[in-house]
């Protein structure tokens, strides 16, 4: 597969984890039943998404890394929302 294939593959998979968590952070419900499961999804996409934004950086152009250290940015946000709750 081509080098900038790559980059551009392993930024679209950074970019679309942290949608989902951010999706799924924006969604969550502190008083739902359910509270601990979504809560549990959550960290996973956090995690997911952490790792893939961590192989983009490898291949990453200079205009990607800005990006993915946002997207690192908004993950950390997240984090420390939920861990301050």
């Amino acid at each position: 597969m081509p080098y900038s294939k790559d980059k551009q593959q392993a930024f679209q998979a950074a970019q679309q984890g942290t949608h989902q968590a951010k999706d799924i952070y924006e969604n969550i419900v502190k008083d739902d039943p359910d509270y601990g499961v979504h809560l549990k999804r959550l960290k996973n996409e956090v995690n997911e998404a952490v790792q893939q934004i961590t192989n983009a950086l490898e291949v990453a152009s200079d205009t990607q890394r800005d990006q993915l250290q946002q997207f690192q940015d908004d993950l950390q946000s997240i984090v420390s929302d939920i861990n301050n709750e």
